[in-house]
């Protein structure tokens, strides 16, 4: 069932630009593996299944649901089990800081290895290429980090790649929710404060 749903998801996958094609779903899959071996009660399925589905619908890309309820209702489980699912989808978002609760040990293990798929040097590559796909800035001095914003207000502004670092990337390390997520969190962090610090210093001609 998951090989089919693999192949299902790559046609959406490959889509969308390099920040969210199939080689994302592969690496979050890859950081679900090495949380779930830490997490021996949590229900591997349910993990890998909603790591599958949890972009298909992004709203960077679609204003609908479509994709993710065809292909949850195309698999054999229980309502129990899609709705379980969907509620594991709804907390991996961002959304600007207005993130819904991850309340099983499933929804935390998917939304950490989302996250972390979003730091360290993947999550830098990903800035950048999303931000190319979209004709972003690299940076604009001039503008404005928020911290607080409604998820309005975080989709629709098109900030430069850097300020997304401050608004977003740099405060993952913290909301990590478990422990091997927070391990794992910690070098990829260190390495975007010395790249964004390398960044600051070639741009004032300091290095």
């Amino acid at each position: 069932m998951i090989n089919q749903l693999q192949e299902a998801v790559k046609e959406i996958y490959n889509q969308f630009d390099a920040s969210h094609d199939f080689q994302h779903i592969e690496r979050v899959l890859q950081n679900a593996e090495s949380i779930l071996a830490t997490e021996p009660q949590a229900d591997r399925d349910i993990v890998q299944i909603a790591v599958l589905l949890h972009d298909v619908s992004d709203k960077k890309y679609t204003d609908s649901k479509e994709n993710e309820d065809a292909l949850l209702n195309s698999l054999n489980l229980s309502s129990d089990q899609k709705l379980h699912i969907k509620e594991i989808i709804e907390s991996v978002s961002f959304n600007g800081g207005n993130e819904v609760a991850a309340k099983s040990i499933e929804a935390k293990i998917v939304r950490d290895a989302d996250r972390l798929d979003a730091i360290g040097a993947v999550g830098i590559a990903r800035t950048f290429a999303y931000g190319g796909a979209k004709g972003r800035k690299l940076y604009d001095d001039a503008e404005e980090v928020r911290f607080e914003m409604s998820e309005e207000d975080y989709r629709s502004k098109s900030t430069a790649s850097v300020t997304h670092f401050y608004e977003k990337l740099l405060l993952l390390k913290d909301l990590m929710t478990t422990e091997k997520g927070m391990q794992m969190a910690e070098e990829r962090h260190a390495f975007m404060e010395s790249f964004l610090n390398q960044l600051n210093a070639e741009r004032e001609g300091r290095a």
